[in-house]
């Protein structure tokens, strides 16, 4: 485990593109950043508009779902010298006819598009950077939040301080889970952050919420899951009494792990790992990044729980909120507190809706659910990828969830590792199933999304297995 085999340095050319959009970037007067609701596009944002708030910039940013038609013709109309598009984007390059478009994005390009140029026969001054462009994979090895970091410290190397926003957003779009650490692009990130003193380093159980949830509550979530104990509130309890850890703490307060010392920390991660299944282990122990500026027990303090809260905003419509917290915002806190709620509240209630109503399908190639208008749009890949880790699902098989949304019908699709590994591209199964039926999709290999017409669910679903029957073998 570790960053052998990844790049160690940025290529020549991401470097030379790099300088080309900053000059674009300091050239403009006016700029409009649109940028993606989730985590990694909140982070992604907040560094664009810090970028431009220090250039002294007149700016506006807007957060949006996905790109629609709608949004391609925001786009190409926008009166702003230029518009800075991040974690969003790529996938529709071709369409984007204006002068002046600076694409930050780490999701499956569009093919159609060549560097300098939309349209056929049409020339316009646009910049994508995009890791898949220099053979790198934006589904691990760098997000949409540190392309935008990249470009942002191109522009001025002072920025080296927004260094630890991009690493919350990879965790956010859980780049580190693979290697169960950040590697690549995001581990040479990673150095920036921890040099300015803004991101620590802990080798520890992976579990979430280490300084936010009861001790009891961090084993008994965690994951991956542990037979006999995981789930099981009394088995917990009865872990650390054997243990001799107390649950409690002064005044009666409940602990977390932030709260043990190293004896119990020590303690409680052997014994943890050795009932663990052995192909687990990797993913229960590794790298957790801490965010020097905040608590633990603020929410803020571990890069995966800062993430989380940010998407938690974003999912529900609150995107603006998350994005002041990274700015420094802290009075945005109790606002982003409400919404952490909710999400947390809504994830269970999903789940338990599909689990309880058997909305669980199996075909010959895939698994999937449709929520209807039972589970937000915004959430129903959350939910879809929190499934695939259940007994429920079938393990080897990629889920696909529907959802209805205002523009047709959301899909979204999560595949276990092991597929990818054999050759399975989401991605483009996305695509061309989407498009297909009148739709469009794309994002990557592991995970990806759609939207199409509201009754082609079953004609897109036989497009999808032609095209994964094609690709692998399962």
């Amino acid at each position: 485990m570790g960053n052998e085999g990844y790049p160690t340095e940025f290529p020549p050319k991401l470097i030379s593109d790099m300088k080309r959009a900053a000059r674009a970037i300091k050239s403009a007067r006016t700029v409009s950043v649109i940028t993606h609701i989730d985590a990694d596009g909140i982070t992604a944002g907040s560094i664009a508009a810090e970028t431009l708030k220090r250039l002294g910039k007149e700016y506006s940013v807007t957060f949006e779902k996905k790109i629609t038609d709608e949004v391609i013709e925001r786009v190409n109309s926008d009166p702003c010298d230029l518009v800075w598009i991040c974690d969003l984007g790529s996938a529709y390059m071709s369409q984007f006819v204006r002068e002046g478009v600076v694409v930050t994005d780490h999701h499956v390009p569009d093919s159609k598009w060549r560097s300098g140029q939309s349209l056929l026969d049409a020339f316009t001054t646009s910049h994508q950077l995009n890791p898949h462009l220099y053979k790198v994979n934006g589904s691990f090895e760098v997000c949409g939040a540190g392309m935008t970091y990249l470009l942002a410290k191109t522009i001025d190397p002072a920025n080296v301080d927004l260094a630890y926003i991009a690493v919350i957003g990879a965790m956010g779009d859980f780049q580190d889970t693979r290697e169960s650490m950040l590697v690549s692009w995001n581990r040479l990130i990673l150095k920036d952050a921890i040099a300015n003193g803004d991101v620590s380093i802990s080798h520890t159980l992976r579990y979430f919420g280490r300084g936010t949830r009861p001790l009891t509550q961090y084993i008994q979530y965690g994951e991956p899951a542990i037979k006999g104990i995981t789930g099981d509130m009394g088995a917990c309890m009865d872990l650390l009494q054997m243990l001799g850890i107390p649950a409690y703490g002064d005044n009666n307060r409940k602990r977390t792990w932030s709260d043990l010392n190293e004896v119990e920390r020590a303690l409680l991660t052997d014994e943890l790992m050795t009932r663990s299944e052995e192909g687990d282990r990797k993913a229960l122990f590794g790298e957790m990044y801490d965010i020097m500026r905040y608590s633990m027990d603020s929410g803020l303090g571990d890069a995966k729980e800062f993430a989380t809260t940010l998407n938690s905003c974003g999912r529900y419509d609150d995107a603006e909120t998350g994005a002041r917290i990274c700015m420094g915002d802290t009075g945005a806190l109790a606002e982003a507190e409400r919404n952490r709620k909710d999400h947390r509240k809504n994830i269970s209630v999903a789940l338990s809706y599909v689990k309880d109503n058997h909305l669980l399908r199996r075909r010959k190639y895939i698994q999937y659910f449709d929520a209807g208008s039972s589970i937000r749009e915004t959430v129903v890949g959350i939910v879809a990828g929190m499934i695939l880790g259940t007994s429920d699902a079938d393990p080897d098989m990629p889920i696909l969830a529907f959802a209805e949304a205002e523009d047709g019908i959301k899909v979204s699709a999560r595949a276990p590792k092991s597929l990818i590994d054999r050759g399975l591209d989401l991605s483009s199964i996305m695509s061309e199933a989407a498009s297909s039926v009148g739709g469009m999709g794309g994002g990557h290999s592991v995970a990806a999304g759609a939207t199409i017409p509201e009754g082609k669910e079953e004609v897109f679903l036989d497009k999808v297995e032609e095209l994964i029957g094609k690709q692998i073998s399962l």
